[in-house]
């Protein structure tokens, strides 16, 4: 397997678009909390809040509109379609000859994912004659509308999608990529396999604390620069697609989208970080695994001339831009743990208002725009091409994949799932070749449908919550497809001159390296 070319001066992609100015979206950024602002004044976030606690305290609430005869009714099977082919779309066009060029732009993303969603609200509209249940603010059943178009149940679905899913979602992944996109580190060290292996696990711990997505992207490129004299270094970057854009992000709910899904679900910020040992097996392994590749395989067959090089251009590493990004990250994190309209702030009895997170998260971003160095963000070729395409196709994902989770709540039961070991593959396969995201959110409203048979977290036994959360993460390091960063770090890495494997080549690696420690995973954990 063919691993790398010499890096060329301009990559594979001459035409890339220039980095774009990192202050363009402060005007916008001040508009969205300056309409926050508004909404305070009129009482609406408060109003919202108090809802949600209300529905806390009131423990017969869910049950009291189906005993009024409104009983919420799961959509036909076909519904789930346009979620399928949206779904496929993601995982077929970038590789289809004739529309993978086309499929580059966000605009044509956002097009296909708003048709698809249209498609789905309208079958809300006019065809489904049967309540539906309202997640937002608090619990609620909508009935239908006793003749014509059924706007109540369709804006039920829709505030479902985007205000308790979609908003919260973005806004994080928003914040973590352009706060890490603020800071930069520089230098080239001698690229030994000890030096790879402490990047790739420094990047392990970091996943968890800023996210798999602000991990690589404030990594990948000083992993390249260290490595740019070495000949063979496409497996260093499938590893680093293995450990820092997946596995690492396990502990804490900000580090992969799959578990900010469930901890807006209401599983507690702090519960993954039971989840340490499967952790530090998996990465643990996956570390020495590395090692012993480029020890014994890899780094012997680079050049004496290019080590001598290596060596002689080595530079010390330097950091620019923890200030003021650092303290802002803690920030983010902060916000995600203790904002939480459904918990008091700690020490308190104040619940925060509805999406007061969010706008903290969006300031949070002013902020690091505003007193950031844009020098850095120019060196880092910062754009916001990465999270407009994340926003353009979660849009219609999360409209898309209603049916999907409506079903799954009425059906889940019957789907011949029980073992958190059958939850672990069954989440597991599906993430790896659909997005992660969307997939653990099917699988943990599967696993909610079940009785329990032991202690709790949000509904979902906690055996089947660990799987469903293994699988997720884990398994989305299978193909390029299954979690959003896997793609952009092999984007870097080829415009950087590294013949990265193709989407089957990709697939040997996992099938070689991943499923034997992922079994093990499965046997030992689960």
């Amino acid at each position: 397997m063919s691993e790398s070319v010499p890096p060329s001066p301009q990559g594979p992609d001459s035409s890339a678009a220039r980095p774009a100015s990192p202050r363009g979206p402060v005007p916008l950024l001040l508009a969205i909390l300056a309409a926050y602002a508004l909404t305070c004044l009129a009482g609406w976030p408060q109003a919202g809040r108090d809802r949600v606690v209300q529905g806390q305290h009131a423990v017969d609430a869910v049950q009291q509109p189906h005993e009024a005869g409104a009983h919420p009714t799961a959509p036909p099977p076909l519904t789930t379609l346009p979620f399928v082919l949206l779904l496929a779309a993601i995982a077929i066009f970038p590789l289809a000859p004739g529309i993978s060029h086309w499929w580059e732009h966000n605009s044509s993303k956002l097009l296909v994912a708003g048709v698809l969603a249209a498609v789905t609200l309208l079958y809300y509209l006019l065809s489904h004659a049967h309540p539906v249940d309202l997640h937002f603010p608090a619990h609620a059943v909508i009935a239908p509308s006793g003749g014509g178009l059924s706007w109540g149940t369709t804006g039920a679905v829709l505030a479902n999608a985007l205000l308790s899913e979609y908003v919260p979602f973005i806004a994080l992944l928003f914040a973590l990529y352009c706060v890490t996109g603020g800071v930069r580190i520089e230098g080239d060290l001698v690229a030994t396999p000890t030096t790879n292996t402490t990047f790739l696990a420094i990047g392990a711990a970091l996943a968890s604390f800023i996210g798999t997505t602000g991990a690589a992207m404030l990594l990948v490129r000083p992993l390249l620069e260290t490595n740019k004299e070495r000949k063979f270094v496409a497996h260093t970057l499938v590893f680093f697609i293995f450990i820092v854009c997946n596995c690492g992000g396990l502990l804490l709910p900000i580090g992969d989208p799959p578990l900010f899904l469930g901890y807006l679900e209401g599983v507690d910020f702090l519960w993954t970080l039971n989840l340490w040992k499967p952790w530090l097996f998996t990465n643990a392994l996956l570390l020495a695994v590395y090692w012993v590749w480029d020890t014994t395989f890899a780094h012997p067959r680079e050049t004496l001339r290019d080590i001598a090089r290596d060596e002689r251009q080595a530079t010390p590493l330097r950091i620019r831009g923890l200030l003021p990004n650092l303290p802002l990250m803690a920030a983010v994190i902060a916000a995600v743990a203790l904002l939480d309209p459904a918990k008091p702030f700690p020490g308190t009895d104040w619940h925060p208002w509805v999406f007061l997170r969010e706008a903290v998260l969006v300031g949070i971003v002013l902020l690091s725009l505003l007193l950031g160095d844009k020098r850095i963000r120019a060196d880092n070729g910062f754009t916001y091409g990465a999270i407009l395409e994340v926003a353009a196709l979660f849009l219609g994902i999360f409209v898309c994949m209603q049916p999907a989770l409506a079903i799954l709540h009425e059906r889940g039961a019957s789907l011949g799932l029980n073992t958190p070991r059958s939850f672990f593959w069954a989440s597991g396969t599906l993430s790896s070749v659909l997005d992660n995201a969307p997939t653990y959110l099917v699988f943990f409203k599967a696993a909610q449908a079940l009785p329990a048979e032991g202690a709790t977290m949000a509904g979902v036994d906690v055996g089947r919550l660990a799987a469903v959360s293994l699988g997720a993460v884990f398994l989305g390091a299978m193909t390029y497809i299954g979690n959003g960063p896997n793609f952009m770090v092999k984007a870097i890495a080829e415009q950087s001159g590294v013949r990265m494997p193709s989407f089957f080549g990709y697939l040997l690696y996992s099938f070689g390296i991943l499923l034997p420690v992922f079994v093990l995973v499965s046997f030992l954990f689960l």
